[in-house]
């Protein structure tokens, strides 16, 4: 017995993908999720973002209610990530919003032109 098989088309679920992200975009996006992974760096730029001027590491410790030095690894892991800059003015180091590395950031979530 002879049976015919109907023809089969190519299942629309192994089109191409676009993907416009090298591994060192990968990279550098999961390094900003992991600056932003912990809560009380979440709270450092929420408080740069809320301030004008360049914020002093001495001014950030009683607000987060964090020792010096925990403040200081914190702000190192988000300047790491491009998240902020980094200014010595004497012994002190003062914080600001890095805008250029802030707005790579938000790029990772512009969902303009995307197929949603």
């Amino acid at each position: 017995m002879n049976v015919d098989l109907p023809q089969l088309t190519p299942v629309e679920c192994c089109r191409p993908l676009d993907d416009d992200m090298t591994g060192e975009d990968a990279e550098a996006t999961a390094q900003v999720f992991k600056a932003l992974s912990d809560p009380a760096r979440v709270r450092i730029v929420n408080l740069l973002v809320r301030n004008p001027e360049a914020v002093c590491v001495c001014d950030l410790t009683p607000v987060l209610g964090l020792a010096q030095p925990t403040v200081s690894h914190h702000l190192k892991k988000l300047v790491q990530a491009g998240l902020l800059q980094r200014e010595q003015r004497g012994v002190w180091a003062y914080y600001s919003l890095d805008r250029d590395g802030l707005e790579r950031a938000a790029g990772i979530f512009d969902l303009e032109g995307a197929a949603v």
